[in-house]
C-alpha cells in the first residue's frame, strides 16, 4: 500500500492542482463537511458549501450544526496560516485550535474540582466515558499533552514520503486517545492530523464519513493490539482514496466538455 500510495502522491502533486482557482478552498470545504458529519452534524456538502460561500444557512438544520462547520472551517484556515510558519506544537497551539473548533458550540462545565469551558480550550476537569471506554484521567492530561507535543516536535522536521503521513496518523491517534477537551477533540485530532500535512505541504487527509464505522474500529484495534500500523494503514487507505478520487476528478476534465443540446 505505502509504494502505491508513495505513487499516487507524486501523481497528485505533478498535477499542480494548487494553481487551480479555489481548488484548495474546496477541498477544505469538503474535508470540513466530512469531519463535522462524523460528529454528526446534520448539514449536507452542499449545505456546507453554501453556508461558507455565500453565508446562506440551511433551511430547517439547527443552528448548532451551523456553527459547527463555521468554526472548524475558521479553526482549518488558523492551521494553514500557522503552518506556514513552522511553528511547532505546544499546549498553548493546541487549546488555541480547540478553542476555535469550539468557540462558538462550547459551553461551560462545573465539576467538583473547578470549572472549564470548552470554548475556551479549557482542557477537562472530569472523567470521560465513551462508548464503553473510559480516556485518561483529567490529572494526567497536561503531561500527557506535553508529552505528545515533544515526541511530535523531535520528529517533525526529520520525517519525508510515507513517513510524514504516518507521524500525522500517530498525532491524530495519541491525541483522541488523549481526550484533553470536554468537547471536539474528534475534529481536533483530524486538524492536528492535517496540520502536519501542511506544515510539509503535503495533500491533505480527509477521513470519508463514509467509512466512519471503519475509522472507529481502527482507533479501537490500534488500542486494543497496541499496534500504531493498524490505524496508519487505516489512514493510509483514506489517502489512498482521496487522491485517486481527485486524480480522477482531473482525468475526467482534461476530457472535454461537450454541449449537450
Amino acid at each position: 500500500m505505502w509504494t502505491e500510495l508513495d505513487r499516487l502522491n507524486k501523481e497528485y502533486k505533478n498535477l499542480h492542482l494548487q494553481d487551480v482557482i479555489d481548488y484548495e478552498k474546496f477541498c477544505v470545504i469538503s474535508i470540513v463537511w466530512h469531519s463535522t458529519k462524523i460528529e454528526g452534524c446534520s448539514l449536507t456538502e452542499t449545505d456546507t458549501k453554501v453556508l461558507l460561500e455565500n453565508d446562506i444557512t440551511a433551511a430547517g438544520k439547527p443552528l448548532r450544526d451551523h456553527l459547527m462547520i463555521k468554526d472548524h472551517f475558521a479553526a482549518f484556515q488558523y492551521i494553514k496560516e500557522q503552518a506556514k510558519q513552522k511553528r511547532k506544537l505546544s499546549l498553548e497551539f493546541i487549546q488555541e485550535i480547540g478553542s476555535l473548533v469550539m468557540k462558538n458550540t462550547g459551553s461551560f462545565t462545573n465539576t467538583i474540582v473547578g470549572s472549564f469551558d470548552t470554548s475556551k480550550g479549557d482542557l477537562r476537569l472530569a472523567q470521560v466515558y465513551v462508548d464503553k471506554k473510559y480516556f485518561p484521567d483529567y490529572k494526567k492530561v497536561p503531561h500527557l499533552l506535553e508529552q505528545l507535543c515533544n515526541s511530535v516536535n523531535d520528529r517533525i522536521d526529520k520525517v519525508k514520503d510515507t513517513e510524514i503521513l504516518k507521524l500525522a496518523a500517530d498525532i491524530h491517534y495519541n491525541f483522541v486517545n488523549i481526550h484533553p477537551f470536554g468537547d471536539g477533540n474528534g475534529r481536533t485530532s483530524r486538524l492536528l492530523m492535517n496540520y502536519i500535512q501542511l506544515y510539509h505541504n503535503e495533500p491533505l487527509i480527509k477521513i470519508f464519513t463514509e467509512d466512519r464505522a471503519e475509522y472507529i474500529d481502527a482507533l479501537n484495534e490500534t488500542e486494543e493490539k497496541e499496534n500504531l500500523e493498524i490505524f496508519r494503514e487505516f489512514i493510509g487507505k483514506q489517502e489512498t482514496k482521496f487522491l485517486k478520487a481527485e486524480i480522477d476528478k482531473h482525468k475526467k476534465l482534461n476530457k472535454g466538455f461537450m454541449l449537450m443540446i
